[in-house]
């Protein structure tokens, strides 16, 4: 997709949004089918559907995706695509890049072996790779608004509040 291109495609976008700044508020959806028989759970993606369970250093066999990669996998693909666009936006041609993301965690405070030890991931890395004959001042104010304008990136840096409610089903 060329800028011109992207360009047209947003800018109806655009405009609807700034004259009307309720329509640019959507909300994403997800849903998990639970197991009663083991550990895990089914998710539905309109892209086909997926066993997600545990990662093998919290008991799992490998066999079902693992909620921490999906993380890693939900960062590289909003930095990947937001890079492509705010390239193409810039006119930042490349022959080929890539975006590597690792994250760190310690399976003992998700197994509940130390309570000083968090649960979850303690720190994330992003590396782009890029083969490009742009200056690196452009690289860098790719890197710049690639990271300012990649959603889950965002979200990760400035948590958004979380509401866990539970609701009974049947008698």
């Amino acid at each position: 997709m060329l800028a011109d291109e992207l360009r047209q495609r947003q800018a109806p976008l655009k405009a609807r949004y700034r004259d009307d700044p309720a329509a640019a508020r959507q909300t994403f959806h997800a849903e998990a089918t639970l197991w009663p028989d083991r550990p895990s759970c089914r998710i539905e993606t309109r892209f086909g559907a997926f066993d997600a369970g545990l990662h093998p250093a919290a008991g799992g066999d490998g066999s079902e995706a693992c909620s921490g990669d999906m993380l890693l996998e939900s960062v590289a693909a909003c930095a990947g695509v937001t890079f492509n666009v705010v390239a193409t936006a810039m006119g930042v041609a490349f022959r080929s890049a890539r975006v590597r993301v690792e994250g760190d965690s310690d399976f003992r405070g998700t197994l509940g072996l130390a309570r000083d030890v968090p649960v979850g991931l303690t720190a994330l890395r992003l590396r782009f790779e890029i083969d490009s004959d742009a200056s690196d001042e452009q690289l860098a104010t790719l890197l710049r608004l690639t990271e300012r304008y990649c959603v889950i990136v965002q979200t990760l840096k400035a948590p958004p509040a979380v509401e866990v409610t539970l609701a009974r089903l049947g008698g």
